[in-house]
């Protein structure tokens, strides 16, 4: 009696390790730069993430539901079904890129994030919004509210921020695919690096 009682004792601190490995769940939602395009499956910085919270020993995974093609407007649409099957801590809103290229209106951009931003939090996931610039050519007057419609989101929200997901490389052309829009593998680790500064503090 004594042998079958500790057997299930070990067998319920077993499940119990088992469901909870995972303190939580990331949640990227993104676009081709999130998804990797152009790159082999483990080079994109998602996988690069999953493997640094496992080195620091955090007690999350990560789930890249990714979309290369994907504007804010889609991304609003997929949101719910996501957060309701993923349930996820924190969701890693990287959206606005193809929005800007298209030339659509800031304000509908705005509307949408906002929208994204709103769910995650009803839902009780933290938001790290990743922010983007437009190049100089589609005008000053757009490029200006583009990037300001990131700042000005993260402040009204409250919400953690990375200003541009392409800190330190976006003038290297290096750095770029032949599109010169899509990170290349050696770019991945830069960018991870400026993600996980603001996204460190939210996996406490």
């Amino acid at each position: 009696m004594a042998i079958r009682a500790l057997l299930r004792l070990v067998l319920a601190s077993l499940m119990l390790a088992g469901t909870s490995a995972f303190a939580g769940t990331v949640l990227v939602w993104g676009d081709s730069l999130s998804a990797g395009y152009g790159l082999r499956p483990n080079e994109a910085w998602p996988i690069l993430l999953e493997q640094r919270i496992g080195e620091s020993k955090l007690p999350h995974k990560v789930i890249n539901a990714s979309i290369s093609g994907e504007t804010t407007a889609g991304g609003r649409s997929r949101l719910p079904a996501a957060l309701q099957a993923y349930k996820p801590s924190v969701v890693i809103i990287e959206l606005g890129a193809n929005d800007g290229l298209r030339g659509l209106p800031a304000s509908a951009m705005v509307a949408n994030l906002q929208a994204m931003i709103d769910a995650s939090k009803q839902a009780g996931a933290k938001v790290l919004l990743i922010g983007m610039r437009m190049p100089p050519n589609y005008g000053p007057d757009y490029t200006s509210r583009f990037e300001k419609a990131f700042l000005d989101l993260a402040k009204a929200n409250k919400t953690r921020l990375v200003p541009f997901m392409m800190e330190g490389f976006a003038d290297k052309r290096n750095y770029f695919q032949q599109d010169g829009i899509h990170p290349v593998a050696d770019a991945q680790p830069v960018i991870l690096d400026t993600i996980w500064q603001q996204l460190k503090p939210l996996l406490r």
